[in-house]
């Protein structure tokens, strides 16, 4: 029974990946906010997408999600197409609450990323982390 509900959730969540790229040219940038669960989902289900941490370099050495890459909030409105080279890329955001992560999700997509997903904050999520480097 969980197997068909995390098959119906993840047939959802592509889906509604997918729909989301059909919209108007026009439209003003946007990122999607998704919960923690969907994060987990894409990320189980995807086979070629970014986790990214927003958090700083002290935070991400305490603890961070594995697999995660570490730009830290202060510098995202910088160069950052260095470790962010696709703006087609599926990227999924962090931070410690979500407010960073929110405002970081934002200016990726004012700066063309096009496939950006705000999960909130690592305080909110129930899945294995990594401590240390």
């Amino acid at each position: 029974m969980l197997k068909k509900i995390f098959i119906i959730l993840s047939v959802l969540i592509i889906c509604v990946f997918l729909l989301t790229g059909c919209g108007e040219a026009d439209e003003p940038a946007a990122y999607q906010n998704i919960s923690a669960v969907e994060a987990h989902v894409m990320m189980r289900t995807l086979t070629d997408f970014v986790i990214l941490d927003v958090r700083t370099e002290q935070e991400f050495q305490e603890e961070h999600i594995a697999g995660a890459i570490l730009i830290p909030y202060s510098e995202i409105r910088g160069p950052v197409e260095d470790k962010l080279p696709d703006k087609n890329a599926v990227i999924l955001v962090y931070c410690q609450s979500g407010r960073r992560s929110a405002i970081a999700a934002q200016t990726l997509a004012n700066m063309g990323y096009r496939n950006v997903y705000n999960f909130g904050g690592i305080i909110d999520w129930p899945f294995e982390t990594v401590r240390g480097d």
